[in-house]
């Protein structure tokens, strides 16, 4: 775990543009049961959540087409959301960060922690704004 004024700010870099943060397993439960689309972002401290992948979807916001729905949760921290968020991102390893897009509770379309490392912040939010341009009407 990590201590809470750690990862406050990195929390924030997300609840500051309107994503919703899911703090228990009834939480994630609940939001993927919504008809729509949701975008839920598994959070973390590493170097590439900071610099890629939560820059990557402040910039794909901005996108005419968006997600009904914006969750996070963070890997590390909120272990019971995480670990249910990820059941929901099966046949997909566990990784962090990673973002996923569902549509009426199914999975559509997922960034990997791999397809984020070594990436640059405006490729990955490419490769989302596709996604919500699919998927998000």
């Amino acid at each position: 775990m990590y201590p809470a004024e750690i990862v406050r700010p990195m929390k924030e870099e997300l609840t500051t543009i309107g994503f919703e943060e899911l703090l228990s397993s009834d939480a994630v439960e609940s939001a993927l049961s919504k008809s729509g689309t949701a975008l839920v972002v598994v959070n973390s401290v590493c170097g590439c959540a900071a610099a890629n992948a939560r820059p990557a979807v402040r910039i794909s916001l901005n996108n005419e087409n968006t997600p009904d729905h914006l969750y996070t949760v963070f890997a590390g921290v909120d272990r019971e959301a995480t670990d249910t968020a990820r059941a929901k991102m099966m046949p997909f390893p566990p990784s962090s960060p990673s973002l996923a897009l569902f549509k009426d509770g199914e999975l559509v379309h997922m960034i990997e922690r791999h397809h984020i490392e070594g990436r640059t912040a405006q490729l990955i939010a490419e490769n989302l704004t596709e996604a919500f341009n699919e998927f998000c009407d």
